[in-house]
């Protein structure tokens, strides 16, 4: 006797012995008239459990006495950060663990700079004691001093062997050699920030205290533009992604985006803080950056609109100093000169650990539902919500009164001037004076 079963297809069977059965559905719109509102009320309803849920900060990791003023991330190790104080005292933490795993007294005053040195677990330093110290994770002593005649403010690596130096001028220095190999300047009184293009590797980048952007070619060493801004220019950072872009953390509170083959113009002026942009720092991914502030703020841009996705603070936290996205661009590191070095979610409401195929398709689902009505005002205002400190809110109120006050200023002259004697600048123009 042949007995004939029932098969179903694998997308067809249940998961689990009490849910129900998958069956087929007609989606022609005209026999679901109510589906924008369902969608509608599911968007709304995932738009507040979102804020709700919002919990971005994982915890702090203590063990420094002065303020953290330099932060270096392994880009091998996904779970290594260094850091370095004002008191010469430099520690390598475990993320996972958030527990410090090698520390030393590496300099007598301030740390500059360190960076590690690709594919390896060796990092560079440098301090205002106007020595350069190479060293290893595996004992407590630099394996090399290299002494200069002046102070230095930052350092970065090359992928090859090379390191750059920032000070009174630039210096490029190899790992086998005590002295530098080359010196490359631009007319800057002291260069405050270095970065090497990790794209295009022979591109260097500096800033430097007579508000200037400088650009720099290793292979022929010297200069291959020069943008002057307003103000001065405290950090800068490449865009891993794209190879010619980079952006500048400002003093006047704004970040600057530019494209390398052209410094006349800002590709995108990211607005939002209060006060000087102390940091600045890309994901991975190339699609946001997170800026650090003397306002005691962290916000996360979107790389390709000036309106912060996210702003961090912490009752305690005082003035952000250095900020880093983590390798997989899951978290954001900063440290502040109350010596703390606190861990943050790069997205706030992202739940942590291990999704079920069911929860993840949820949401999958409920992420598309709030990009399709993300335009609607009432969702619009919920999701651009955030609270912030009662100072920052003031401070924001005046600022914006002031800048209302200088348009409104530049439009009476304009209106009791002559016609094209008072020009209109565009905002990714004005605050950019000179290029070379």
């Amino acid at each position: 006797m042949r007995v004939k079963t029932i098969s179903r297809p694998e997308d067809m069977s249940r998961e689990r012995i009490g849910d129900i059965y998958r069956v087929q559905r007609n989606l022609d719109p005209e026999l679901h008239p109510f589906e924008r509102a369902r969608e509608y009320t599911r968007a709304l309803r995932a738009t507040k459990m979102e804020r709700m849920f919002a919990k971005p900060f994982l915890g702090s990791m203590e063990g420094h006495i002065d303020g953290v003023y330099c932060m270096a991330k392994n880009p091998t190790m996904l779970t290594s950060l260094l850091s370095a104080t004002a008191d010469g005292e430099m520690r390598l933490w475990n993320l996972t663990t958030q527990k410090s795993v090698w520390t030393s007294r590496g300099h007598k005053g301030f740390v500059r700079g360190v960076t590690f040195q690709p594919h390896t677990s060796n990092f560079v330093s440098v301090g205002e004691d106007k020595t350069v110290k190479l060293w290893s994770t595996d004992k407590e002593e630099p394996n090399a001093t290299f002494i200069a005649k002046h102070a230095f403010t930052g350092v970065d690596h090359h992928r090859k062997d090379i390191f750059a130096t920032s000070g009174s001028v630039i210096e490029l220095w190899n790992h086998e050699r005590s002295t530098p190999i080359h010196k490359m300047s631009w007319g800057a009184e002291t260069i405050t920030s270095v970065k090497f293009n990790q794209t295009e590797t022979n591109i260097l980048a500096s800033c430097g205290t007579d508000r200037t952007i400088i650009l720099y070619d290793i292979r022929t060493n010297s200069p291959i533009a020069k943008s002057v801004m307003a103000l001065k220019t405290n950090a800068l950072c490449w865009n891993p992604m794209e190879a010619f872009n980079f952006t500048a953390a400002n003093e006047d509170h704004n970040c600057y985006s530019f494209d390398m083959r052209n410094l006349k113009i800002a590709l995108n002026v990211a607005k939002g803080h209060v006060s000087a942009v102390m940091d600045i720092d890309y994901a991975p991914t190339g699609q946001e950056f997170v800026t650090g502030s003397y306002d005691k703020t962290i916000r996360i841009f979107n790389a390709r609109t000036g309106v912060c996705r996210e702003i961090y603070h912490t009752q305690r936290m005082q003035r952000a100093f250095c900020v880093k996205f983590s390798m997989d661009s899951k978290y954001v590191l900063s440290g502040s000169d109350d010596g703390n070095i606190r861990i943050w979610k790069a997205n706030a409401a992202e739940k942590l650990g291990t999704l079920s195929n069911r929860e993840q398709a949820h949401m999958d689902y409920t992420k598309a539902v709030k990009e399709r009505y993300k335009e609607m005002p009432e969702i619009k205002r919920i999701d651009k919500q955030r609270r912030i400190p009662k100072a920052i809110k003031k401070a924001t109120g005046r600022k914006r009164d002031m800048l209302d006050a200088i348009k409104r200023k530049e439009d009476n002259r304009r209106k009791h001037s002559a016609p094209g004697q008072v020009p209109h600048q565009a905002e990714r123009k004005k605050h950019i004076l000179k290029t070379e």
